[in-house]
């Protein structure tokens, strides 16, 4: 009975001095982070040196954001392309595609694997109309035949803007 009473203070002391030091190390974190921000407030001037080419290439980016650049476009917009090819043989999808690279070498074609089929598709057209017109050429050659909406390439533009 006497051991319990005796490690109760005891247990109550030792939380109380284990709150206090906690305490006490908190407040001197406090002085010493006020006192450091002191410190920073009253220190030198930051010189930054950089390469001159840096404030073209930022403004290069801005331009080719702004679509002020041409031919420089990189980026995808979404537009049309025509399938004229499905089905689960590979061999097939590479035969349509080398028949459609021979009849318009000046288009782009794609082959995509969905499982099961292979899909073939050519052009990247920003209206649904300039695909409808390659649709109809291909009706003869190419028995099914769809306008996919999807993300396109940009088309490819000429080197120097200039000559036309």
């Amino acid at each position: 009975m006497f051991l319990k009473r005796v490690k109760g203070v005891f247990t109550s002391v030792h939380n109380k001095f284990g709150v206090a030091l906690v305490a006490c190390i908190i407040a001197c974190l406090f002085a010493f982070s006020a006192q450091a921000q002191n410190q920073q407030g009253e220190r030198g001037k930051l010189e930054v040196i950089k390469d001159s080419r840096i404030d073209s290439l930022i403004a290069h980016r801005g331009n080719l954001s702004k679509g002020m650049v041409r031919g420089a476009g990189l980026s995808s917009s979404y537009g049309y392309r025509v399938q004229f090819f499905i089905g689960p043989n590979r061999k097939s999808a590479f035969d349509a595609q080398n028949r459609m690279q021979q009849m318009h070498p000046e288009l782009r074609t794609y082959i995509n694997y969905a499982e099961p089929n292979f899909k073939v598709k050519a052009g990247d057209f920003r209206t649904r109309l300039e695909a409808s017109k390659l649709m109809q050429e291909l009706r003869g050659t190419f028995t099914s035949l769809f306008i996919i909406s999807e993300k396109i390439n940009p088309p490819k533009l000429d080197a120097n803007p200039n000559m036309q």
